[in-house]
């Protein structure tokens, strides 16, 4: 970076600072962690030595476990680091929701999601825009595409693909009975434009309309947003948060790049698990958590088997505990068939 030839090339120049300042944090993170680890270990000391006395001090005792749990979490979250292998881990991703079928009930549980995860970046300090949204008949749902960028959000974000689960009380029924909805979440890798993705102009199908949402009365009175449907997968892409009808079909390729990336990493990972002989779905779509809300509180990952009685407490984005757990037993799981 001294070099004075560094910054001739703007975007090789870019990704090394943004390489460098990504580990200069990292760096900084474990120095300020070691310095916790022996202030905590001179308190310690000192709560050892009144216990010799017979005279303990609660505050310091109070000092020392509270400083324990809260460097265990920093742990946890520091140790997350080690578990992004993949090429777009580091990056943000493309996260989409679709209810599934059940018309109202699912369409509400999507948005429910939808407010989860937007409480959760916010906790993370995550960068969101949402792309595209279809609002459902009578409420919730029926689509929802967002750009989400932050510090290894797409690799977070692999805990959360597959279908969600959920138990509740309907409150679209006036009967009050018991109803289980589903919805499925996926994620694609958010890629920058100079990453190459054969695309042929004539595999697509490019649509336009007019924006469904808020956005103004520009937006909705005239043709802005933008379909593409790329024919051989059959995916479809949509945006309509923009103005123009020029930067939602820039963003709808980007997206589209996105989904086929993933799409082709799924492809990979199949194939890996066929030569080493796995029976096991590596596809998405398999219900991965259950959301009970009646007739007692829990949510449960099928995955890595953790769980929690504080199902609201989840819904307002607490999601941490999930994801670190999946990522401690996916890599157990990659290690395992690695052996």
């Amino acid at each position: 970076m001294r070099a004075p030839t560094f910054w001739d090339d703007q975007e090789a120049a870019s990704r090394v600072s943004g390489q460098y300042s990504r580990l200069k944090k990292r760096l900084e993170e474990f120095t300020a962690l070691e310095g916790r680890l022996g202030d905590l270990e001179t308190t310690e000391e000192l709560v050892r030595e009144e216990l010799a006395g017979d005279a303990v001090d609660g505050e310091l005792l109070a000092e020392l476990a509270n400083g324990l749990r809260a460097l265990e979490r920093e742990l946890e979250h520091g140790e997350e680091q080690r578990f992004f292998s993949g090429q777009y881990d580091e990056g943000g991703a493309i996260l989409t929701i679709h209810p599934g079928a059940g018309g109202t009930e699912s369409q509400d549980w999507a948005e429910m999601l939808l407010r989860m995860y937007l409480r959760w970046f916010e906790r993370r300090g995550f960068k969101v825009e949402i792309n595209e949204a279809e609002e459902g008949g009578e409420a919730g749902l029926k689509s929802v595409t967002l750009t989400v960028e932050g510090e290894n959000v797409y690799g977070l974000l692999a805990a959360e693909k597959g279908v969600h689960r959920l138990v509740r009380l309907s409150p679209f029924d006036s009967a009050n009975r018991r109803h289980t909805s589903f919805a499925s979440v996926d994620a694609s890798p958010l890629v920058s434009d100079e990453v190459e993705v054969e695309i042929n102009e004539d595999d697509l199908r490019i649509d336009t309309y007019r924006s469904s949402g808020a956005g103004g009365q520009h937006v909705n009175k005239t043709s802005s947003a933008v379909r593409i449907t790329h024919l051989p997968t059959k995916i479809v892409v949509q945006c309509q948060n923009e103005r123009s009808q020029i930067s939602n079909r820039a963003t709808a390729m980007r997206m589209l790049k996105s989904k086929l990336l993933e799409l082709e990493e799924r492809k990979q990972a199949a194939e890996m698990a066929r030569e080493r002989g796995e029976v096991r779905d590596v596809n998405f779509g398999s219900q991965i958590r259950n959301y009970v809300l009646h007739p007692y509180q829990m949510v449960k990952d099928l995955r890595s088997g953790h769980e929690v009685g504080n199902a609201q407490g989840v819904l307002d984005g607490d999601l941490d505990g999930f994801v670190h757990a999946y990522l401690v037993w996916h890599a157990s799981e990659a290690g395992a068939h690695a052996t």
